[in-house]
């Protein structure tokens, strides 16, 4: 009995071509996904900076001037553009008469605002809160 033996030992090169673009192909899926995530956590890093300055205003206005109806702008590192909004607030209540009160109420807004190139546009963070003041400030 003749055995036919394989006498070719190896991959063909087809299965080489094969394997290389699976590998291309996934490197290439990997690789999107890393930017992609370098991208987010950039723009996280952002939103997190834009949201301590506002709250930094917000916590200055009142505390370092008395509340006065106005707005203040500025800039940080001329990469984060923010404006400060002081109003009064007006409140009504059947119950009581705010007038007699010694106090006022205002509402403070801070805008933060970055981002000017044509891929982000602008990006803005609002934070509002609201503060009292004593009415001889």
């Amino acid at each position: 009995m003749l055995r036919l033996r394989n006498k070719h030992k190896g991959f063909s090169l087809l299965e080489i071509l094969v394997a290389f673009s699976i590998l291309t192909v996934s490197l290439g899926i990997i690789l999107k996904i890393f930017s992609t995530g370098i991208t987010t956590a950039q723009v996280t890093g952002d939103y997190t900076t834009a949201v301590q300055i506002a709250k930094n205003l917000l916590d200055k206005t009142g505390n370092e001037s008395p509340l006065k109806a106005g707005e203040i702008t500025g800039s940080e590192n001329n990469f984060y553009h923010w404006r400060v909004t002081v109003s009064p607030k007006t409140f009504s209540s059947p119950e009581l008469d705010l007038r007699d009160l010694p106090v006022t109420l205002f509402e403070v807004t801070a805008h933060v605002r970055w981002g000017e190139d044509i891929k982000t546009h602008d990006r803005i963070v609002k934070l509002t809160t609201l503060k009292l003041a004593t009415k001889d400030e």
